[in-house]
């Protein structure tokens, strides 16, 4: 009979931010339902949340010492770049990623477990026949989709999830990148077509609200445009062109007019139309072009992914501090 020290060892990465009053029992249940099945370790990640998330952890930490690291950050930095510090300490054959929010039932994630361990994937993708989100989130989650289907060249039918688990081989390849801007998704999709995907049901979020804020959101389409791939700058060029071809055509039309009819009007407010047309393009290629070249800059400046403040693991709780 193989024993549970012989079976893969399976990291399941928590990035925790406003997650107080369901980190604890989300952990307690993991544990409860999974270590007598596999070996697992939990790596919990504290983005800098404004509650008390921190000292929950700390106390998961001591309740549970074998199975349970923390680490708690510096600052803000969002979710994707907490998942990065996660897997950076992850030390499992695989990592599991998914929300402290509940969403995700435990027998969902025994599900996707047993999934990658019968299957030869790098990455496995979950989905949804109904996702429990608010609208604004799943509308989100629908631009965000469609957005990667071209700038990430991510096949049509499958869906970005955040609940997914991943290989060591893919692990050690994310953690590569080291630059201050990560998209998970991204670095999984610029590195592997070993795919798989498999359906799992999706619960209403049982306290609080999503942290997906707008602005979180913007950050991570902006993360993904502009680190994967170079398309807006394309478009702008054909933009460009589109728009002088046009102004070309409405030179030749005014001309023509003029000649025709001397005594016609130039027609001032039709050129504050084209020239603030043309003005608003421009602007949008400087501005893309600067966000380029910002995130240049930021990365040569060694800007760093995250920053841990504290650290709490087993050999800490055992003394050694």
């Amino acid at each position: 009979m193989t024993s549970k020290s012989d079976l893969p060892k399976t990291s399941i990465v928590i990035p925790v931010y406003n997650g107080a009053l369901s980190i604890g029992r989300l952990v307690d249940e993991l544990i409860a339902e999974l270590s007598p099945k596999f070996s697992i370790e939990i790596v919990l990640v504290n983005d800098c949340s404004p509650d008390n998330s921190e000292e929950v952890c700390i106390g998961i930490t001591k309740k549970h010492p074998n199975f349970v690291s923390f680490y708690s950050l510096a600052m803000n930095v969002g979710e994707h770049n907490a998942v990065m510090a996660a897997l950076n300490k992850a030390n499992g054959d695989y990592a599991l990623i998914m929300d402290d929010d509940f969403q995700n039932p435990i027998s969902e994630v025994i599900k996707l477990i047993n999934y990658m361990t019968n299957n030869d994937y790098d990455v496995v993708y979950t989905y949804y026949l109904e996702k429990k989100h608010s609208f604004f989130r799943n509308l989100g989650s629908k631009f965000n989709d469609k957005m990667a289907n071209v700038m990430l060249k991510k096949p049509k039918s499958l869906y970005l999830s955040s609940f997914k688990i991943i290989n060591r081989f893919l692990i050690d390849e994310v953690i590569k990148y080291n630059l201050p801007y990560p998209y998970l998704d991204g670095l999984i999709l610029r590195t592997t077509s070993s795919i798989g995907k498999v359906e799992v049901s999706h619960n209403k979020r049982e306290i609080g609200k999503s942290n997906y804020t707008l602005k979180k959101l913007i950050s991570l389409w902006m993360n993904m445009f502009t680190n994967f791939s170079i398309l807006p700058l394309r478009i702008s060029v054909v933009m460009g062109f589109i728009f002088s071809f046009i102004g070309f055509l409405v030179g030749i039309d005014a001309i023509i007019e003029k000649i025709f009819n001397p005594n016609i009007p130039l027609g001032y407010t039709f050129m504050v139309i084209i020239i603030s047309i043309y003005a608003g393009v421009q602007l949008i290629a400087i501005g893309m072009v600067g966000e380029y070249l910002g995130r240049i800059f930021m990365s040569d400046n060694k800007k760093p992914q995250y920053s841990i403040r504290r650290s709490f693991n087993e050999r800490i709780d055992n003394g050694q501090k």
